[in-house]
């Protein structure tokens, strides 16, 4: 929210108080407070007819300092708060010498000098300053109607970029834009988002995490150009500065706190196919469907059931429409019998039409209006009414209406929508509405994952969720939402998927071919190959199916070539999976996490890094042409074992079953031998890719449960590598690629007995 008028007026009606000198500080063993004068006190007359800011610092982790401001400390406060499971009081060392006041913990120091102008200098670890709260950094400010609101700013450094704020479709570097962190059903092609984290990371080795479920103004660079603002309107503002000093440790660091994701199983990282939305689907169909991958070649891991499973204006039931699915146990017990998982689409709105209205109704079980009705509209399902997960017997009512359906064999649920959730109501815990807006999400998205761990265990639970906030990336995985069929649409989507990622969500995917419209043959081919190299990849469309025969036989081929390479790769990517639920660093990741002092890598919004080691960018052409940086080093492609060095930019031309795929320099890449699924024998025949530039190198192998399966290590003395592993006396392949570091004899130890 812009409160300026410029740089040196403020807006009609607008009133800011900036806290200008130190009156008193408060100082113990872990923190100190500080209570700051809104004005130069030259007499004891100044104290009077003003006000003072309380600003209270703290650590709640290692490497994370913490700064509440407080104007009027007697607001009640009725929740909900971020659930931050990596809270850990006393975290902080403080040290006072003459005027200056330090917090320090780990590589994190604040410094507060009474003596100077207001400010929070925030310093790493060898004190050079990564940003500050200068003179008009800590403030609360009144506006023409009435509203309050707390604000601070944080300096910009020359150069410095800022990224993340959740799933945001809008360019990938966020200096420049307005963001307000508040839940929309907006699509891929606008301002809003599903997914609204107000967390951002910077390119200098520094995040900054605003702790408040409720609306959060970003200004990054926008109102003031050298300052990130960020206000509420509240009493009170609380923000944590994370410590780096990389991008990774930033990440690992806020998800310590945030909380880390969940494992998806295996299974998941296969392709998923579903019936479309409006599409008209039975039983035949989806036959016809399975049947149509199988005699095409095209491996199936999961069939996805979307909205009409459920008969028409009687959303959400978890009914079966019984005209159409006249016998749906039997069903999925074909479909079962075939190998597939299966998942079906829910959302957290009943429909007056419902037999589950009455039911909430009568069990006090749906959001109501101020005077005790129900909460209702049209838009979407007629009268429908949302669920108050505030209260748990709302939340038990809700999870045993999708237990028949785990008995049926539901392997998982598309928790759709949770966005669209009003502020003029009354929640059952006594929740304050605006801050409930975006954290409705998180219950919900959260009663349905712990109903399946429960049902299914630890490391079997997975969703395919739209909207989240803070936090939700314990609940994974998470999907794009409404994307047009177009190459910009499948370029936006990136762009919301790396914003993501450095929001400390680990998994990700998005409606291969796009979900609005049909996709011109050559979109879909090009997203194909995207969405086969997402962490997780669906075939879904709203008024046409993503059957890959429906765009011609080339899309059947780059179906079935990049689903096979998919599943080749999961000793790979299934190690990634481990050490996103490990340290929070995501799957899938912008250029600059891996490659933070390489300046080139700060901006790239339409290339990644899948895991570590694998550069991937996606073609956004119809002619193939597409531009790719590689950093320093040499790079070899993974589907031709050409090698390339870096750094600097190339123009490539690629066909349709081809893309810029470049494995890392030094890298050892495993990949099985079994194209046919994700959740295979990853040992059996496995395949140890060793690029140039590896000298030593060790890799390991997780089993299909995120243990470990194997270790190997690679060394390499002149023109010869040796492999050698005590974990398995299963044979494996050793192959070097790319010209002289690849000649010489290669052998592979005979491992040594248990």
């Amino acid at each position: 929210m812009k409160f300026t008028n410029g740089f040196w007026l403020m807006r009609e009606g607008v009133h800011a108080s900036y806290a200008t000198e130190v009156r008193d500080l408060h100082v113990s063993a872990d923190h100190f407070t500080a209570y700051a004068s809104v004005k130069r006190v030259e007499s004891r007359g100044d104290t009077l007819n003003s006000a003072l800011i309380t600003v209270e610092c703290f650590s709640p982790a290692e490497g994370v300092i913490g700064v509440r401001l407080t104007h009027h400390a007697g607001k009640a406060h009725h929740g909900p708060d971020f659930v931050l499971p990596g809270d850990t009081p006393s975290a902080a060392t403080v040290h006072r010498e003459g005027s200056v006041t330090e917090l320090a913990t780990g590589p994190l120091t604040l410094r507060l000098d009474r003596a100077a102008p207001w400010a929070l200098e925030f310093l790493d670890a060898h004190g050079r300053p990564l940003t500050t709260a200068g003179p008009k950094g800590t403030a609360f400010v009144t506006t023409a109607d009435g509203a309050h609101h707390m604000a601070a700013q944080l300096a910009l450094g020359v150069g410095e970029n800022v990224y993340g704020l959740g799933e945001r479709f809008t360019p990938f570097v966020k200096n420049g834009q307005t963001v307000d962190i508040w839940q929309a059903d907006g699509g891929t092609s606008s301002e809003q988002a599903y997914k609204n984290i107000p967390f951002y990371l910077s390119s200098r080795g520094y995040g900054v995490f605003v702790n408040h479920p409720g609306k959060v103004s970003f200004e990054l660079g926008s109102e003031s150009v050298g300052q990130v603002q960020f206000s509420v309107e509240d009493q009170t503002l609380e923000y944590y500065v994370v410590a780096g000093p990389t991008p990774k440790d930033v990440l690992t660091r806020y998800t310590a706190l945030t909380g880390r994701p969940a494992l998806p199983p295996a299974w998941s990282f296969g392709l998923w196919l579903t019936t479309s939305f409006t599409t008209p689907y039975d039983e035949a169909t989806v036959t016809e469907f399975v049947d149509g991958m199988a005699e095409r070649g095209i491996p199936l891991s999961v069939f996805h059931f979307d909205c009409f499973w459920m008969r028409e204006y009687q959303w959400s039931d978890f009914q079966w429409d019984s005209e159409t699915f006249p016998d749906p146990a039997g069903m999925l017990a074909r479909l079962k019998e075939r190998g597939l998982r299966i998942s079906m689409w829910i959302n957290p709105y009943i429909a007056q039409k419902s037999t589950l209205f009455a039911e909430g109704l009568a069990g006090g079980y749906l959001v109501k209006r101020p005077n005790g009705d129900v909460w209702q509209w049209d838009l979407w399902q007629p009268g429908m009414a949302l669920v108050d997960f505030t209260n748990p017997e709302a939340r038990s009512w809700f999870q045993n209406r999708l237990r028949p359906l785990l008995a049926y064999g539901v392997d998982c649920f598309k928790t759709d929508f949770g966005e669209r959730v009003p502020t003029d109501v009354v929640w059952h815990d006594g929740s304050d509405p605006e801050r409930m807006h975006n954290y409705y999400t998180h219950l919900y998205n959260q009663t349905v994952f712990e109903l399946l761990l429960k049902e299914r265990g630890m490391g079997e639970a997975v969703l395919f969720a739209r909207s989240a906030t803070a936090g939700g990336q314990q609940f994974p995985v998470h999907w794009g939402g409404d994307c047009w069929a177009s190459f910009e649409a499948m370029a936006e989507s990136l762009r919301g998927g790396l914003s993501l990622s450095l929001s400390g969500f680990g998994f990700w995917s998005h409606d291969i071919g796009g979900f609005e419209g049909t996709p011109d043959p050559a979109v879909f081919k090009r997203w194909l190959a995207f969405g086969l190299l997402s962490s997780h990849s669906r075939l879904h469309g709203n008024e046409s199916y993503r059957v890959p025969w429906e765009f011609g036989e080339e899309a059947v081929h780059v179906a079935r070539r990049f689903t096979e390479l998919k599943h080749r790769l999961m000793p790979y990517l299934y190690g990634a999976a481990v050490e996103a639920r490990a340290t929070g660093v995501p799957v899938m990741r912008p250029m600059l996490l891996e490659f933070p002092e390489d300046p080139a890598c700060r901006t790239l919004d339409r290339q990644y890094m899948l895991g570590p080691d694998l550069l991937v960018a996606p073609v956004f052409s119809a002619d193939g042409e597409v531009e790719v940086y590689l950093p320093a080093g040499e790079w070899t492609h993974l589907l031709t074992d050409e090698t390339v060095s870096g750094p600097g930019w190339r123009r490539e031309v690629h066909g349709f079953d081809n893309l810029p795929l470049y494995v890392r320099p030094g890298t050892v890449l495993p990949m099985g031998a079994d194209e046919q699924r994700p959740d295979g024998d990853w040992l059996q025949d496995l395949t140890l890719l060793v690029t140039p530039g590896t000298v030593d190198r060790t890799v390991t192998v997780p089993d299909t449960h995120g243990e470990t399966g194997a270790v190997y290590r690679v060394v390499r003395t002149g023109g010869e590598f040796r492999a050698t592993t005590h974990d398995t006396d299963r044979p494996f392949r050793l192959r070097p690629v790319g010209g002289g570091s690849a000649e010489g004899r290669t052998e592979v130890a005979v491992p040594a007995p248990h």
